[in-house]
């Protein structure tokens, strides 16, 4: 992994940490998005009592090179992402993929994180680049899990993947 960051209020970009310790069930200790229950603005409204799918988002920092190469400059924590991954083609992993972080975290795949209106206030544009192909994932803004093992990690932290038994499920977008 390349970065980490949080953000203990509700903004879009989040800033970077030396590391983070993440725990299980409930997500980054001091994020926003902390809990067991979800914390996401728009979706706590309609149902509160919802289980939180969405309490670390990663996204591969090779995203933000393809964004520059596009007029976007676009850094680590810039798009609200807590652990920026190298050499991980997110997006493409299946539904239920467990990433081994560091010495003892683990974290579940749940879904493709769905880009909103936030994105282009934040950058005009960036919304519409970070829609997918008509082949392979629909959104390239990163993806979302859940916390199964907690532990504290910091950019370096090695990241392995470990795919679910077949058969293999595309991400939802969540």
């Amino acid at each position: 992994m390349v970065a980490v960051s949080i953000d203990g209020r509700h903004r879009f970009s989040k800033i970077s940490r030396p590391s983070i310790i993440l725990t299980r069930g409930h997500g980054i200790e001091g994020d926003a998005h902390y809990g067991p229950f979800v914390r996401h603005g728009y979706l706590a409204r309609r149902n509160p009592k919802a289980p939180n799918l969405r309490q670390v988002h990663l996204i591969p920092s090779e995203l933000f090179d393809a964004l520059r190469t596009s007029g976007f400059e676009v850094c680590q924590g810039d798009l609200g992402e807590n652990i920026a991954t190298v050499g991980l083609d997110l997006e493409c992993l299946p539904l239920g993929t467990l990433l081994l972080l560091g010495a003892s975290a683990m974290l579940e795949l749940t879904g493709l994180r769905t880009p909103c209106v936030l994105i282009d206030r934040f950058m005009c544009g960036l919304k519409n680049r970070l829609q997918g192909e008509a082949a392979g994932p629909r959104f390239k803004a990163g993806v979302m899990a859940i916390v199964t093992e907690g532990g504290e990690v910091s950019p370096g932290d090695r990241i392995r993947a470990v795919l679910p038994p077949p058969p293999h499920l595309d991400l939802p977008p969540i």
